[in-house]
């Protein structure tokens, strides 16, 4: 469901998938080809919500800012994994969030990283580019070479290959 909220309806490219049990609401935009999925959440009353080109919110994923402090700004070729919790935080270009992660406020999560499934981020916690975050509380791990890379990229590009199926099966 997309809906307005206090004037701002969210903004949707024609080249993105919605899946109708997402919910959007007010100040949200999403950039070219990106996606989100079944029953994710991108609650844009409290704060912003930025969304790059290529990337994707999956299944039961929850976007959502801190009133008057913390917006969320996801850049381009990210993936956010199924059950994830994003609040308050930038994450950088070509980053892969694990399912189930959840971050919180003031994160800054560097370009080319990785978030292991179930790591929780505490607030004002800044993940330096290309490197591999994991554990409750999350720690760095490791730094990431081209074969990760290679592997964040094919991960946003599977779902841009599952949005033009939905899209196409939109048009029957």
């Amino acid at each position: 469901m997309i809906r307005r909220y206090q004037g701002l309806l969210p903004t949707i490219p024609d080249s993105c998938y919605v899946d109708v049990s997402a919910q959007l609401l007010g100040d949200v935009k999403l950039g070219e080809n990106s996606s989100v999925w079944m029953n994710a959440v991108l609650r844009g009353d409290v704060n912003s919500i930025r969304v790059g080109s290529n990337s994707n919110v999956q299944d039961c994923s929850v976007l959502h800012g801190q009133r008057h402090l913390y917006s969320v700004t996801v850049g381009d070729w990210v993936t956010i994994g199924h059950n994830a919790t994003v609040h308050g935080c930038v994450v950088e270009d070509a980053v892969l969030i694990g399912m189930g992660v959840t971050i919180l406020n003031d994160c800054r999560i560097g370009e080319g990283s990785i978030i292991a499934a179930g790591a929780v981020l505490p607030e004002h916690t800044v993940v330096p580019a290309r490197t591999l975050w994991a554990g409750v509380p999350g720690k760095q791990r490791r730094e990431l070479g081209d074969e990760d890379r290679k592997l964040i990229l094919q991960y946003a590009q599977n779902y841009l290959d599952y949005t033009k199926i939905y899209l196409a099966e939109a048009e029957k």
